[in-house]
């Protein structure tokens, strides 16, 4: 048994050296749908038909969970996925096996509370609202996952979300940084404006953005607190894997990388977010 990794391309490899980090005997297979990517685009039932297929594929390596590094994937796929695919596929495959999502983490981190908590509503306004900003790809953003879930804990936070729709392409092109931390700055500049004031704190909610978090860091206001996605899978994953001993993450510490792309030696951008090279074996 392994854990899987699922990304449409290649930053799900923040999120999964991260998993690697907290789970150093575990076994990972990783997938970048390379020759789909970006999801961000995409229409919905694209996404879904996507993920699903890629989730098949990390089942067929001997994955027992899959957890979706991919935030568009996740906010679009994972309850369809969960709750009109899953079912079937376990009975076929008689064993357990279940696909997790970054987004739920996130949510988590972001108000403090367990995902299961609901809040109850109150009648009196609140008096202080605490902004969360959202930088996300346009389907996450279309989809308000941020907004519905967090509104369901917590009615003394906000969120508003900033589609970013060249961001991904920008960091998966190696566009140069005066571009990128241009496109972050506007992106920003856009969110406040449509607050009308900063937010208190700032969600990446792609997670190829993590390799540009300095740039996001530079164009908020000084000491803006970011939630980072990796941090916040990582230790949800943690807790999952206590909760339910039925799936075992392995222990012979293997790491293996596929694509759907061109195999081989990865270039730089690869490196950037792994910290060291890579070689892709094609899916």
């Amino acid at each position: 048994m392994s854990i899987g990794v699922f990304d449409s391309g290649v930053g799900g490899l923040s999120v999964h050296h991260k998993l690697v980090e907290r789970f150093p005997s575990a076994d990972f297979v990783y997938l970048a749908d390379q020759a789909n990517t970006p999801y961000g685009g995409r229409p919905g039932e694209e996404i879904v038909a996507l993920t699903r297929a890629g989730c098949e594929r990390l089942f067929a390596e001997g994955c027992s969970l899959v957890v979706l590094a991919c935030n568009t994937a996740a906010s679009v796929a994972l309850r369809r996925l969960q709750q009109s695919w899953l079912p079937g596929y376990r009975r076929a495959a008689g064993r357990p096996v279940n696909v997790l999502g970054i987004v739920v983490p996130t949510i988590e981190a972001a108000t403090g509370l367990p995902w299961e908590h609901e809040a109850e509503r109150l009648d009196d306004k609140v008096e202080k609202v605490d902004i969360v900003g959202v930088f996300s790809t346009p389907a996450t953003t279309g989809s308000r996952v941020y907004e519905i879930e967090v509104d369901k804990r917590r009615q003394d936070v906000a969120v508003f979300s900033e589609p970013c729709p060249d961001l991904a392409r920008l960091i998966e092109t190696n566009a140069p940084r005066e571009a990128l931390a241009a496109a972050v700055v506007a992106h920003v500049a856009a969110l406040t404006k449509r607050i009308g004031r900063n937010p208190d704190r700032a969600i990446l909610g792609c997670t190829h953005y993590e390799i540009v978090a300095d740039l996001f860091r530079q164009a908020l206001p000084a000491g803006t607190p970011v939630i980072h996605q990796p941090d916040a899978t990582a230790e949800a994953l943690a807790r999952y894997l206590q909760r339910h001993p039925e799936y075992d993450p392995g222990h012979g510490g293997t790491r293996r990388f596929l694509t759907t792309g061109a195999p081989g030696p990865q270039n730089g951008l690869v490196e950037t977010f792994w910290g060291a090279p890579l070689r892709f074996e094609p899916a």
